[in-house]
């Protein structure tokens, strides 16, 4: 994939990445000032939302994270997850864990106040996601906007595009490198059961046993315990019991403990195309933050839109009629 200029420093904690992709963002369609003249406040407004809704659920920054991975890997980062009805991506069942919707709401609500028509869904999505993890302990990272929101979204869509967490390596490579992203980099903060009951069997007596040897045993009964044969699918597990609201590196380490949560996590250990990555990031956390900032900006820039491919939404639940 040709890539243009790349621009790359860390500076007293933060880090300033740009960098364009000719197969999804360009350089023109997306500016890190695009709203300081029509809405100066945009971004305070959206992490000042984030921040109160993160203060009263932990929970948030992990939800805003997962959320704007399943819009941009759908139709582009055009905010079509957040579109409600029947048949939209919203309804299908891959997506009926997400949550999130009520804080790009509120953020979207107080700018319609003070800047109406002016920002857009889709980055208050990226942008919500993006304070989300710098909230959570992660780098800070400066992103462009100028997203506009789509006016598709169908639930036919989603499951062709979203990684199944039984997935194999090649797999994943082959639907990351579609979007422009390595795999090295991107963490999944929460799952639920069905995801990873695959690792398990159920015996004679209704009770699970283990299957999957790359499993470690004390966390294998501790899913088990979690997550007994019967539960509720909408049950949810910690995928980093440790620190399981912080950003940080520890994914990595569980993984080299044999602790990955999916079977799509205990891949990028046991192959060897991805295992030194896993062992960099788990042993240097500033070597994982700089390629999160990479990667992120990569994420955010999928299927932009803008002219008439997108619109201004006035509430992001809805295309303007």
């Amino acid at each position: 994939m040709e890539k243009r200029p790349t621009a790359f420093f860390y500076t007293h904690g933060v880090f300033f990445v740009w960098l364009c992709l000719a197969a999804s963002a360009s350089c023109d369609e997306l500016t890190l000032s695009f709203y300081s003249a029509s809405c100066p406040s945009a971004e305070l407004m959206v992490r000042n939302t984030v921040s109160s809704a993160s203060d009263m659920d932990p929970t948030i920054p992990g939800k805003l994270l997962r959320l704007l991975f399943h819009d941009c890997f759908v139709e582009g980062c055009d905010a079509s997850v957040l579109l409600q009805g029947t048949g939209t991506e919203r309804s299908d069942p891959a997506n009926t864990s997400l949550g999130g919707f009520s804080v790009i709401d509120s953020a979207k609500r107080l700018l319609e106040i003070f800047c109406p028509g002016t920002v857009s869904c889709a980055d208050i999505v990226a942008l919500a996601a993006r304070d989300a993890v710098e909230i959570a302990g992660g780098p800070v990272v400066q992103i462009p906007t100028g997203r506009r929101d789509g006016k598709v979204s169908a639930a036919s869509n989603v499951r062709p595009n979203i990684v199944d967490t039984s997935f194999t390596m090649d797999e994943m490579i082959k639907l990351f490198s579609s979007k422009g992203l390595s795999l090295d980099d991107l963490v999944t903060l929460s799952a639920h059961c069905g995801a990873f009951s695959d690792r398990f069997q159920q015996d004679s007596k209704g009770k699970h046993k283990l299957i999957d040897t790359t499993l470690d045993n004390a966390y294998a009964e501790e899913l088990m315990r979690q997550c007994p044969a019967g539960a509720n699918p909408s049950t949810t597990v910690k995928i980093d019991p440790n620190t399981s609201f912080a950003f940080d590196n520890q994914y990595y380490q569980n993984l080299l403990a044999h602790r990955g949560l999916l079977q799509s996590d205990s891949v990028l250990l046991s192959d060897d195309r991805t295992r030194k990555q896993v062992e960099s990031f788990a042993q240097d956390q500033v070597i994982f933050f700089e390629s999160w900032a990479q990667s992120f900006l990569k994420l955010a820039s999928i299927g932009v839109k803008n002219g008439e491919e997108g619109e201004i939404r006035a509430t992001c639940s809805t295309t303007n009629a």
